[in-house]
């Protein structure tokens, strides 16, 4: 049973839950309601509805398909070049958004910071940009032959007019014998980034592993493999954190095949299939290419979390259960080799932090993700939730909030400023 003082933070919460939805007009409030909650301690969800259409009308940070695919998933792979497929608007307002830091000589052999469009103009609406995209992909390949291959990253006017972008992309990789994938990422398509996450996904199952099935089979796939082999999945390393996951995984004894799609390569995907794990950063863009590789080649996934020193203490233990004894201990080396460090960096901000409250509204894995890391701060957290969440991850967050934190889902900017406020 909840204690009297934790009931009564649930109760005050939820009136200030029902304070705020009073300035929007009846239809509005009723249907935003359903999106906001406080988490009741015990309970094994947020009790909010998710993965639904914005209201038209107000302010959100969601996101569409092309976002989720060009932005997310594929658009970090640094040897690849991603065609935004449609008028140049949408590749030039998103152009380098992220900083999905990567190694290599950009224009040479990386791509990652560079835009390229098919500009798609009236006319290519009225007689159709398949010829444009073809020649597009062929200009591509002699101004950097060093590139490995090239994904079409659909915008709206292709699903539009209707467009065979799968046929020109199958003419094009046997012109270049490289993979050229198209993606079906139309910005309508879904409520969210989210979908686009899925499209992306299943385009990597129907496009690259086919080809890496059959390198393996006629023996072009040259790769050894060791019982201490991983792939990361799901890290887009932003501010280069995969980089520094990479070390603390080596520094275990694991050899890291793959990590993508942050400083990734095509041939990186290509080398997955063969891993003993797959270690998932952000679970929601890339979960199910990790079930797939699970059903497909019976490869085993879990979630890491490398955000804070207990977290880190407690993902590296998990990771290391999964091998021999030898990673187990060197876990326990490591974890005791950067405790100091962690330590003196607790012992400076604490006192300042100690006691702070934290309201967040993130994308991905972070708004569960991060909270052990404020813990470790001394700081409180109040208020958490998800631009583009599917009910599965406010599952998963119950395991991270406390009793009468507020949640919510696709919030406003009215709202989360009104929270704030109190």
């Amino acid at each position: 049973m909840t204690p009297p003082d934790n009931k009564k933070i649930v109760e005050e919460r939820k009136e200030l839950i029902k304070e705020v939805l009073q300035a929007y007009p009846e239809k509005a409030a009723k249907k935003r309601e359903k999106h906001l909650n406080v988490h009741e301690e015990g309970k094994t969800d947020c009790g909010v509805k998710s993965n639904i259409k914005s209201l038209p009308g107000v302010m959100t940070a969601r996101g569409c398909a092309y976002a989720g695919s060009k932005g997310v998933v594929w658009g970090p792979i640094k040897d690849m070049i991603h065609i935004s497929h449609g008028p140049v608007g949408c590749g030039y307002w998103s152009w380098s958004g992220r900083r999905n830091y990567y190694l290599g000589t950009t224009g040479v052999d990386t791509f990652g910071t560079m835009h390229f469009t098919s500009d798609f103009q009236e006319r290519d609406i009225v007689f159709g940009g398949d010829k444009k995209l073809l020649k597009l992909i062929q200009e591509l390949e002699e101004l950097f032959p060093l590139n490995r291959g090239v994904s079409v990253q659909s915008e709206c006017p292709i699903g539009l007019i209707g467009d065979d972008i799968e046929a020109v992309s199958k003419t094009a990789a046997k012109e270049l014998g490289k993979p050229v994938v198209p993606v079906r990422c139309e910005g309508f398509r879904g409520v969210s980034q989210s979908l686009g996450h899925h499209i992306a996904n299943d385009q990597i199952r129907d496009w690259v592993f086919p080809r890496a099935d059959q390198a393996k089979k006629d023996g072009s796939l040259k790769f050894e493999s060791t019982p201490y082999d991983v792939a990361i999945i799901g890290d887009y390393n932003i501010g280069g954190d995969a980089w520094a996951s990479r070390i603390l995984l080596e520094e275990l004894g694991l050899r890291v095949v793959a990590q993508w799609s942050g400083d990734g390569t095509i041939n990186e995907m290509l080398l997955t299939p063969n891993v003993k794990i797959n270690l998932i950063h952000c679970y929601r863009s890339m979960n199910y290419i990790s079930r797939h590789m699970e059903e497909a080649y019976g490869i085993p996934w879990m979630e890491y979390n490398f955000f804070g020193p207990t977290k880190i203490a407690e993902s590296l233990r998990a990771i290391a259960a999964r091998f021999d004894s030898k990673i187990q201990e060197n876990a326990e080396k490591v974890i005791a080799k950067y405790q100091p460090s962690m330590d003196a960096i607790i012992a400076k901000y604490g006192p300042r932090l100690e006691g702070k409250t934290v309201a967040m509204m993130v994308g991905g894995l972070r708004p569960r993700h991060v909270v052990p890391a404020f813990n470790d701060l001394g700081m409180k957290l109040v208020g958490t939730g998800y631009e583009f969440a599917h009910s599965d991850d406010y599952k998963r967050t119950t395991h991270y909030i406390d009793n009468g934190t507020i949640v919510y889902d696709d919030v406003t900017a009215f709202e989360f400023e009104e929270f704030i406020k109190a």
